[in-house]
């Protein structure tokens, strides 16, 4: 699962997607509760926050650890089998990575 993605190639999104001009600049290190962009139901570009908060939630911080959900099960599980059924979208990136701890709690390496 990936915990860190990029958003590097405006122009050729917003061409691929004929989408509207935003205010988007490129971003090497897209982290969870950031703004991202995503193509909403209704084929526009928009930025929503990067985490999901589920309908059920009574603390929207739920939302900074729901970020992922493995294929196999989304369809299975509470946090979002709502989302999947009812409120999709798009959300645009151009590569993806995890961190890899090595060594010392502050060393990290990509």
């Amino acid at each position: 699962m990936c915990g860190r993605f990029t958003f590097i190639d405006i122009d050729e999104i917003r061409e691929r997607f004929r989408a509207e001009p935003i205010d988007l600049k490129p971003n090497y290190n897209v982290a969870p509760t950031q703004e991202v962009a995503v193509i909403h139901i209704h084929g526009q570009l928009a930025m929503f926050r990067w985490g999901l908060i589920p309908f059920w939630a009574k603390d929207p911080s739920i939302g900074n650890k729901l970020i992922n959900a493995r294929a196999e099960t989304v369809d299975e599980k509470p946090s979002f089998k709502h989302s999947l059924q009812r409120k999709r979208c798009l959300v645009v990136a151009d590569g993806f990575y995890e961190w890899k701890k090595e060594g010392t709690k502050n060393d990290h390496t990509v």
